[in-house]
This record gives structure tokens, sequence and C-alpha cells, in this order.
């Protein structure tokens, strides 16, 4: 099978699963270093997108890596000119596709737009990745983009729940579940040191916070539960004080100055981007997300698996990746999820408990041959 996977976004894990998925088809079913046996599948697969999501494929290796053919297609994430030469190029190489598999709201209205004058038209899978964001302008064009793709794909793969319902109202034909798994990376680091690396003192909890500091990851909501945490407990509660407690946030993004004015003078620090994540999660006392909305979140993913204890806000697909794993809070409410934070850091048996479920529902949660699995079931139906 002939397949086109389409991506106008090179934000992480956008851009991460896409060539997650572009590697799985390609490598098929064989293994390192083989080549097909009969019975065996690999798929012919071109990586469509801009030059940043590409990229990183030449630094990788693994079956399937160097069987993936890239091709540039300049698609950013608000209309503008250029979008003319994306579209033409589109269609140039969906001519020799029989799938067309484009991933978020703009990519699959172009790829839609692209295939309507094709003489054979391969078939149409869209990946939604996000909720629409911004303001009423912003909002009301993807609406716009939610009509033509659940009118025009064949399938809709959709990363929470809420984004299905979305499109099956509109009328989309068939709606799934997307799955997004995270890749499973071990800690390398022993636990004392990665704290020490972040400047944790003995006897202090560490609060961990992995996001790209934009408005999706609810920072001022991170921020006001930091400060109601620093301030203890309401008058007239019992519960106890938290013991000392640092919390790092590791990520960058175009929020990061003001997220620093809202936690100055508080035990908040802003980590920047680390590579060494995963050491970080397991040397957690807590993993918190104060998302505003998610997907599947891939680091909570990580974190379940590294036997982090959770407390995440209850948003978007949130829910479907932790299960029963996580403390769950409405979301936007500091005062909940200071609680709920507070509870778990002076509650050692919790953590515990906590830990035990992360690492259970990480067993349940999909893998990369689950996700081959879908791919070909959907391209196929």
């Amino acid at each position: 099978m002939r397949v086109l996977q389409l991506t106008g976004s090179s934000a992480g894990g956008v851009a991460r699963h896409v060539r997650e998925v572009s590697v799985l088809l390609a490598a098929g079913d064989r293994r390192l270093g083989t080549l097909p046996a009969p019975g065996q599948r690999a798929d012919r697969v071109v990586l469509a997108g801009p030059a940043d999501v590409l990229a990183p494929l030449a630094e990788e290796s693994g079956p399937g890596t160097h069987q993936v053919r890239t091709a540039v297609v300049d698609l950013a994430d608000r209309p503008r000119p250029a979008d003319a030469r994306a579209l033409a190029r589109t269609r140039s190489l969906a001519r020799r596709a029989d799938v067309v598999h484009a991933h978020g709201l703009r990519a699959g209205a172009l790829a839609a737009a692209a295939l309507a004058t094709l003489p054979r038209r391969p078939r149409l899978v869209v990946t939604l990745h996000n909720l629409p964001v911004g303001g009423p302008r912003v909002r009301a064009v993807a609406a716009v983009l939610e009509r033509v793709v659940a009118r025009r794909a064949d399938a809709v793969l959709a990363v929470s729940g809420d984004i299905a319902d979305r499109l099956r109202r509109l009328g989309a034909r068939r709606v799934e579940r997307a799955l997004v798994p995270a890749p499973r990376r071990p800690a390398t680091t022993d636990p004392a040191a990665a704290r020490r690396g972040l400047g944790a003192q003995d006897g202090e909890r560490l609060v961990l916070t992995v996001a790209r500091l934009a408005p999706q990851k609810g920072l001022d909501l991170l921020a006001a539960t930091a400060r109601l945490l620093a301030d203890g407990p309401a008058p007239g509660r019992h519960a106890a004080a938290a013991p000392p407690w640092r919390w790092v946030v590791v990520g960058d993004g175009p929020l990061r100055d003001r997220t620093a004015a809202a936690v100055a003078g508080l035990p908040v620090h802003l980590a920047g981007r680390r590579e060494d994540v995963p050491d970080l999660l397991a040397a957690a006392d807590v993993v918190v997300s104060t998302a505003a909305w998610e997907g599947q979140p891939l680091w909570l993913q990580e974190a379940l698996a590294l036997g982090a204890p959770v407390v995440a806000t209850d948003v978007g697909g949130t829910r479907e990746v932790t299960g029963d794993a996580a403390v769950l809070v409405p979301g936007g409410e500091p005062a909940a999820l200071a609680e709920a934070v507070r509870t778990v850091l002076a509650d050692g048996a919790r953590r515990a408990a906590l830990a035990a479920a992360a690492r259970a529902r990480a067993a349940e949660l999909p893998t990369g041959a689950d996700v081959l699995a879908q791919l070909r079931r959907v391209y196929a139906a």
C-alpha cells in the first residue's frame, strides 16, 4: 500500500507521532536487518510536511526509518499565500497514493481540497490532535475546516472523546479514537542525583510538570495552585500543611516570561527544555498536569510507565489515558488542585498506591503494534 502522511504542525507531540506512524508503516512486520518474508507486510510511505518535522528522521535509526521517503510541504498553522503551493504539492504527491493520512485540521482540509480534483481519489484519513483554540475569528475558521473534514474524510481518528463527539455531530461517516502511544524510555539516573540536579534540598518533596509554556497547559492555574500550596490550608480546615516542596516546570514556550512573573517568590523553578525527562519523572514525588485541555498526553503516559504518582486536571482525553491510576480534579479549580497535591505530598502510603496503579495502567496503554493494526484496518476499510 502506498501511504502519504501529511502534517502541517511541527508541535512536539504531533510531529513525533507522525514520524512514529510513518516508520511503523514502513517497517511493517519485519525486524531490523531483515527483508520481508513471504506473507509479511510493509507499506511504501512518504512523509510530507514542514522541514523541521522531517529533519529528525535523518538522526534516527531502527526498522523502517530509512524506508520512509520525505517531501517538504510548507504548511503552517495559519492561512497564508504559500498555501497555494502546498495545495499543488499535496495534489502531486497524492496522485501516487492509495491512502492520504493527514494530521491536524489544516492538513486535513488541505488534503480534502487536493484530492477533490484527482481522477483517482485515494482514501482520506484525518487524525485530529487538538481542539480548535484562539479568538472568535480563529474558531470560526476552524469550524469551517471541521465541517470540511467531517464531510470529506473517509475516516476520522480523534485523540479524545470530546473531539470524536464533535465530528460525529458534524456528520463524519466513521470516527474512531486514535491510538497515540508514548515512547517507553527508561530512567537512567539515580533519583537522588536527579533531584539534586533540579536544586531540591534534603527533605523537600519534588513536584514536577512537563509542559510547553503555552495557553493550553493551564499555567495560570499552576501559578494559582502553587500560591495556595505555599499559603497552606484555608482557615478552619483541619488538613495538614504540605511538607516542604519544590515545583519544577520542564519546558519552554511563548508564555515563559508571563509564567516566571506569576510564580515569582514561590518555590517554583522553570527549568526550560530538558533531555532527561524520564529521569525527572522517576524522581518526582508527584507529577502534576494543570492543562486546560489535553488529547492523549504523552508525558503523562511516560509518567505512568515510570511509576510516578499523578495528579491532573480532568480535561479532554486525560482520563482516557490515566484511568483510575491518577487523582483527577476539575479543570480550572486551583483550590481543588492544591488540596489534591497537598494530600498526596503528605501521605507516603497514598503515593505508593498511586505509583503501583500507574505501572499497572501503563501496561494497558496502546503500543506501536496496536497503532499499526488500527491503521491497517482503517486504511483498508
